[in-house]
């Protein structure tokens, strides 16, 4: 070949390298700025009708999911959910969201029963039913590796129609805390019956009534394996171990129903208004009074129940702990979370998010809660009044039964961004908040 034909063969492979290059240049650019474009949250132009502070907005990641109880997003941003009832064999949800604009695009499920609880780390995923809790291991893109066999931890934990729910959360140091709701309104010896006295000693307390701790790296435990660890809790739906304070927080949900079991002592005002829902820290061995005494928020005292002989004013309790914050009555806190992330303003960091399911037994008055509230704590305790931060959740400005509610909040969770992720049981709906400024 001539040294011409050898320079214009030269030549034209040369330009056809840069023809490829250019190609694989404008390709990436253009899929580059796809994903960029995809990669906007879409966040709803009314924030789906909820009303966040300033900066704030609301993206719909998904509907139509049933009841979803508590929540967990992985590291890579999939998300479980807990199913209180399963549909079609499934109880335990998988969304992801492929494209990176909030909006969940794949669904999948497994886990044939139904519950409340639900927590995970870095290895496992945990779910708990009325009577169990089980534990699934994870791959490194945090998918469970075999939803079909997964580890019972506990089993056989008191499950009745009344607050049977287990919601449950982890330590640090691999302990489970359990809560086993109390199958009572107040320990009365018919319950819920006018003038029924109240059992002496309560008998529930033995095996339900308070939080149960049991190991994470342990098969098949239940109450002899598990030890009880603190007790007088009526029921606990959410609750979150502080990593600040090194310290189980809990809400419970009070009493009901003061003036329908002792009208000649509470009006109907009254009871729509008392006792307080609380926060508690707990520690090993602590006791929070119930059934024997419940908090009035207006008196600042742990006052006798009437089913003990107490009348609305004689107090009792002198070794039961005090709540370190207070709610108005019957507003039903399902979740607990403290707030680690980086997305929200700084008055956020460590603080306490709490979803309030709604109130069912305030009438005459209007119904309360449908709404996640927040408290600011400074090192491991509250710091400030309570707030509102997320409302709206009813579509309703007035309810007046919480059949009535639009959506009921149920679950949070925090993402790996620092968004906030809020279910709903009434709508099916899964919310997800994040920090635009």
């Amino acid at each position: 070949m001539s040294k011409t034909s050898n320079k214009l063969f030269e030549l034209r492979a040369t330009w056809f390298f840069l023809f490829i290059l250019i190609l694989a240049f404008s390709a990436c650019k253009e899929k580059r700025e796809n994903t960029e474009k995809a990669a906007v949250l879409n966040i709803s132009p009314d924030n789906e009708g909820i009303r966040v502070p300033d900066g704030f907005g609301v993206i719909k990641v998904a509907d139509s999911l049933g009841a979803p109880r508590h929540i967990a997003v992985t590291s890579n941003g999939g998300i479980y959910l807990k199913l209180r009832k399963p549909i079609d064999g499934e109880g335990i949800l998988y969304l992801e969201d492929e494209n990176g604009d909030g909006i969940a695009d794949t669904k999948k499920g497994f886990a044939d029963y139904g519950g409340t609880g639900m927590y995970l780390d870095n290895n496992y995923l945990y779910a708990s039913s009325d009577e169990e809790i089980f534990r699934y291991r994870l791959d490194s893109n945090g998918q469970v590796t075999d939803p079909n066999k997964p580890d019972t931890l506990v089993s056989k934990l008191v499950s009745r129609r009344t607050h049977a729910t287990k919601s449950f959360t982890l330590d640090v140091a691999g302990n489970i805390y359990v809560n086993i709701g109390a199958y009572s309104n107040a320990c009365q010896e018919v319950d819920r019956t006018l003038d029924s006295p109240g059992m002496m000693p309560c008998t529930i307390l033995d095996s339900a009534g308070g939080i149960w701790q049991f190991r994470a790296d342990k098969f098949n435990q239940s109450y002899g394996e598990g030890k009880r660890y603190a007790t007088g809790l009526r029921n606990v739906v959410g609750l979150d171990w502080n990593k600040e304070a090194n310290k189980l927080v809990v809400m419970q949900h009070g009493r009901d129903q003061l003036n329908t079991l002792y009208p000649d002592l509470f009006d109907i005002k009254t009871s729509a208004n008392l006792p307080a829902e609380t926060m508690y820290i707990i520690n090993e061995g602590d006791d929070a009074g119930w059934p024997y005494i419940y908090y009035d928020q207006f008196q600042n005292k742990k006052i006798l129940s009437p089913e003990y002989g107490g009348d609305g004013i004689k107090t009792a309790g002198e070794n039961a702990i005090d709540p370190i914050a207070t709610f108005p009555a019957h507003m039903a806190p399902n979740a607990l979370l403290f707030y680690t992330g980086d997305m929200f303003p700084e008055e956020y960091k460590n603080g306490a998010f709490i979803a309030f399911h709604g109130s069912w037994n305030r009438a005459p008055e209007k119904q309360e809660g449908f709404m996640v509230a927040f408290v600011p704590f400074k090192n491991g305790e509250p710091n400030g009044e309570w707030q509102v931060f997320a409302d709206g959740f009813a579509g309703l400005d007035v309810v007046s039964s919480s059949n009535e509610a639009k959506h009921r909040p149920t679950g949070l969770a925090q993402g790996p961004d620092g968004s906030l992720y809020v279910s709903d049981d009434a709508g099916g709906t899964l919310f997800r908040i994040v920090f635009n400024n």
